[in-house]
């Protein structure tokens, strides 16, 4: 089953400052349609005017990962840790029993970002927060595993989670496939660019909602980058 959830669609608000669209209910929009999608609970698809952002504010029991898109955000906690995350890295912020951030665009241009949330598997583990570089070229091709809470992922990001967050380069023509196995729940959204995913057709920031699909065959209509998160149900 792969539900196409057209960029369209989707719930949001323009702040001024920010542009933020919503593929689950989040903040002032609600859809009992789309709580989740098993363990992923939010995919927010945030644009963040330069000079501007989120100030200060908490967050518990919850894996938080920044997929910048472009631009770069610069990100401030209340222990201490302070980093900047240019377009392709990606940042994870466990925020466990409690953490206080915030998150700002300092740079002269426009700053996109994905925000996922994944419920953690334990609550009240001591918060955390770690960014890394993935370059888009070591991504081209296949499927690249940027935060995983899975053991044999050494380099990708740590989740307290039993999930996988992804991504992709194709060139137009170019296939990819993933192994979706029994009972996990995949979301895949196009950063940029058409693909098919078992012969759905998604446009730039569409999202897919997959389950019962054992294999996911990914084909790019033209040049795409992709992210693809591999939930728990």
């Amino acid at each position: 089953m792969i539900e196409r959830r057209p960029f369209s669609t989707l719930g949001g608000a323009d702040h001024g400052w920010l542009n933020a669209k919503h593929h689950f209910s989040f903040a002032g929009y609600h859809d009992p349609r789309r709580m989740g999608w098993g363990a992923l609970r939010v995919w927010n698809d945030d644009t963040i005017a330069p000079g501007t952002g989120f100030p200060p504010h908490p967050h518990a029991d919850m894996e938080i990962i920044t997929y910048v898109r472009e631009g770069a955000i610069t990100h401030r906690d209340n222990l201490g840790n302070e980093g900047r995350t240019e377009a392709g890295d990606v940042q994870v912020m466990s925020a466990g029993s409690g953490i206080t951030h915030s998150e700002y665009n300092l740079e002269p241009g426009t700053t996109r970002i994905f925000q996922i949330w994944i419920i953690p598997d334990e609550h009240g583990r001591p918060p955390s927060w770690g960014a890394k570089p993935f370059p888009r070229g070591d991504r081209a091709g296949r499927f690249v595993t940027l935060a995983s809470g899975f053991q044999e992922d050494t380099d990708a990001l740590p989740l307290r989670t039993n999930a996988r967050v992804l991504g992709a380069t194709l060139k137009a023509g170019e296939s990819t496939t993933y192994a979706l196995a029994d009972g996990r729940h995949g979301y895949l959204v196009p950063a940029s660019g058409k693909v098919e995913v078992n012969g759905v057709s998604l446009d730039a920031r569409d999202g897919a909602a997959i389950r019962n699909e054992p294999a996911l065959r990914v084909t790019a209509l033209e040049d795409a980058e992709l992210v693809l998160v591999d939930a728990a149900a």
